[in-house]
C-alpha cells in the first residue's frame, strides 16, 4: 500500500467522511445524509479541485476493497442464524430471487443497447443489482470493469433504498418476508439497512435475500457469459 502524504490524506478523509455522516445520519434519520449518499458527494467535492483521478484515488485507498473478502466469508452467518426460515420459505425466496435477478439483467443489458454504450460498460451494468463483494468478482467474469461496476451498485442501492417505502405503500406486501425480500434483491447492503428500519424481522430477510441473490448471480456467471 503507498503511504506517500497523499494516499494517507484520501484514507484519513474517507474514514472521517464516514464516521461523520454516520454520525449526521443517526442524528437526523435523513437518508440523504447518510453514509451511502453523502461521503461519496464529500470526497468528489474535494477530488474534483484537486483534480484527483478515480485511479488514484483507488490506489490510495486499496485496503478498503482489500476488506471485501473477509466481508464476504462473514455473509454466511445471516443464512446460517436464517436457516430454520429459509428451510420454511425456500420455494417463495427462490423464486423471487431468480424473478429479481432475471428483471435487474435483462433491464440493465436492454438498457445498455438502448444507449449503444460499448461492450465492456454493458457488461459491467449487468450485476448491478448484487451486493458489492459478489458484483465485482461476477463483472471480472463476465468481461466487465469492476470498479464501474461497483459505482452502479451504489447508485442501484441508493434509489432502491431511497424508492422501497414508495412501493411497500403501493404494493400489497403485508409479511415481514415480503417486505424484507423486496429491499434484499433490489437494493442489496443499502436496502438491508433500510430494511432494519422498517423492522428487525424485515431486516433479518432482507440480509438474508441479499446473500442468497449475490451467491446465485456469481454462480450464474459462467451461464451468462455463455449466452452473451
Amino acid at each position: 500500500m503507498n503511504l506517500e502524504p497523499m494516499s494517507l490524506f484520501w484514507l484519513a478523509l474517507t474514514l472521517l467522511a464516514y464516521l461523520f455522516s454516520r454520525w449526521l445520519y443517526g442524528r437526523t434519520g435523513r437518508y440523504l445524509l447518510s453514509p451511502l449518499v453523502l461521503v461519496p458527494v464529500l470526497l468528489l467535492a474535494v477530488a474534483v479541485p484537486l483534480h484527483t483521478a478515480y485511479a488514484d484515488y483507488a490506489r490510495d485507498t486499496q485496503w478498503l476493497v482489500g476488506v471485501l473478502g473477509p466481508v464476504t466469508v462473514a455473509f454466511a452467518v445471516p443464512i446460517w442464524q436464517q436457516r430454520a426460515m429459509l428451510a420454511r420459505h425456500w420455494p417463495a425466496l427462490l423464486l423471487g430471487m431468480l424473478a429479481g435477478s432475471l428483471a435487474s439483467i435483462g433491464s440493465s443489458w436492454g438498457l445498455a443497447h438502448l444507449l449503444a454504450l460499448d461492450d465492456a460498460v454493458s457488461r459491467s451494468l449487468l450485476p448491478r443489482s448484487i451486493t458489492t463483494p459478489f458484483a465485482m468478482p461476477m463483472a471480472h467474469d463476465l468481461g466487465g470493469v469492476p470498479e464501474l461496476t461497483a459505482v452502479f451498485v451504489l447508485f442501484t442501492g441508493v434509489l432502491g433504498a431511497l424508492f422501497g417505502g414508495v412501493l411497500l405503500k403501493v404494493l400489497p406486501l403485508r409479511t415481514p418476508l415480503a417486505r424484507g425480500a423486496l429491499y434484499g434483491v433490489g437494493a442489496h447492503g443499502a436496502g438491508v439497512s433500510r430494511a432494519h428500519e422498517v423492522g428487525g424481522e424485515e431486516g433479518s430477510v432482507a440480509g438474508l435475500v441479499m446473500v442468497l441473490t449475490g451467491l446465485l448471480n456469481l454462480f450464474a456467471a459462467p451461464l451468462l457469459l455463455h449466452l452473451l
